[in-house]
């Protein structure tokens, strides 16, 4: 048996991908829109990512888009999803990061990667090969700085640091979330055990790999003296829901062949960008686990699966995508967070029993108002009007059930 939180995380995973040939206004707007449907929901959070070519991923900076997002909402968690630290000089994305923590009431998260986009890194003149390493000091400086009151001097060959330190406190305790994006190599998750951040798993959702990122992690994390939990252990993956699993597949099949990762493709089918280990359809795509689509029950079934494969996650983060339509994308997640998340938030237990409860003891709990009715009337004086007199002087409640065979059993302690 796998180990499972007593409150698993539910967001999402806002890259975003959009389609070229929409107004990118409206895309931007729409993005901001779901946001809010989100936190109207009690999704618990919500990852933004850096992206600055290839014109489907229209966000260059997420911190804008989270310090708008967090005044028009109020209780979802934002973060990066994520900084391209190769990108941004240390210093500037922690003292960011610090100025929104205080905006948003320590609602901002703040995820890191090298940058999963090369052609982000041509542009800039920053050699693809290098984006690892530059990361990993990077986010060296950032930890430094948001974990020390002593002053920070480094000296790479990208960046210096002469004296640098915060000049605020944090408004959260100790600092915002730290958490490091990873695939199914060990460079990311030893880099997070590492420093004691989360893990943000952006593939392997269809691999028994997965326990080895938690290996890799865990066994980084120990070295430096690190206690880490798989409660801030998300997974990242595409998910579609709808009332039944035929429908669900029928809403998103032309727009999985069509917008796997890009967003779209050129020239009426030519491929025009990357595509992460496609499928060749839908269904071939749910059979080898590469995303969770189907009736909130299958959504269950498949998130148990994850679970099993993984040894126990914390989050779960659908990759955002456009697929089908806005209003069945949001219907999506309403019947996600309806009918899926109750099971893993602990919000179904007492429910079930409390109904279980009282449909256990019909006969004795409503005979037993029948009788309390008649001997209010007697008690009164009053004559039992003649639409209620079969019901309550036979000892039946208004809907038809029967007379008390025997007292009514009370709860265990009451």
């Amino acid at each position: 048996m796998s180990w499972r939180p007593k409150r698993m995380k539910f967001g999402i995973f806002l890259a975003p991908f959009h389609r070229v040939g929409e107004h990118p206004t409206l895309a931007l707007k729409r993005d901001m829109e779901l946001i809010e449907t989100l936190d109207e929901l009690g999704y618990d959070e919500a990852w933004i990512g850096e992206h600055h070519s290839f014109a489907r991923e229209l966000i260059s900076n997420p911190m804008i888009f989270i310090a708008a997002a967090a005044e028009r909402t109020k209780h979802i968690k934002l973060g990066t999803g994520v900084v391209s630290l190769p990108y941004h000089n240390p210093l500037m994305v922690a003292d960011d990061l610090l100025q929104l923590d205080h905006m948003t009431r320590g609602r901002v998260m703040l995820g890191v990667g090298p940058g999963a986009l090369t052609s982000d890194a041509v542009q800039m003149g920053i050699p693809p090969e290098t984006q690892r390493q530059r990361m990993a000091e990077s986010l060296d400086a950032i930890v430094q700085l948001a974990r020390s009151d002593e002053p920070v001097t480094m000296e790479t060959e990208w960046f210096s640091l002469t004296e640098a330190r915060l000049q605020m406190a944090w408004y959260s305790d100790p600092h915002p979330e730290i958490a490091v994006a990873v695939i199914l190599t060990p460079a990311g998750p030893q880099l997070a055990g590492k420093h004691g951040a989360s893990l943000l798993s952006l593939g392997g959702a269809d691999s028994d790999g997965m326990r080895s990122v938690w290996e890799w992690y865990a066994e980084s994390a120990a070295e430096h003296g690190h206690e880490v939990s798989r409660k801030n252990w998300r997974l990242v993956t595409a998910i579609h829901i709808a009332e039944s699993r035929a429908q669900a597949i029928e809403e998103v099949r032309a727009g999985y062949l069509l917008r796997t990762y890009v967003g779209d493709v050129r020239d009426h089918g030519r491929e025009g960008g990357i595509v992460l280990h496609q499928a060749a359809t839908i269904e071939e795509a749910i059979d080898k686990n590469q995303v969770i689509v189907g009736s909130p029950d299958d959504a269950i079934e498949q998130i148990e699966a994850l679970h099993e494969r993984s040894g126990g996650l914390g989050g779960v983060l659908g990759m955002h995508h456009e697929w089908c339509s806005t209003e069945a994308t949001k219907r999506s997640y309403e019947l996600l967070m309806r009918y899926v998340a109750p099971r893993y938030q602990g919000q179904l237990e007492r429910l079930v029993a409390s109904r279980d409860f009282v449909e256990d003891r019909q006969l004795d709990i409503f005979g037993a108002g029948s009788k309390a009715m008649a001997k209010a009337f007697a008690d009164s004086g009053k004559e039992i009007p003649e639409g209620l007199r079969p019901n309550v002087e036979g000892g039946e409640s208004a809907n038809g059930v029967g007379e008390p065979a025997e007292p009514i059993a009370q709860p265990a302690g009451d």
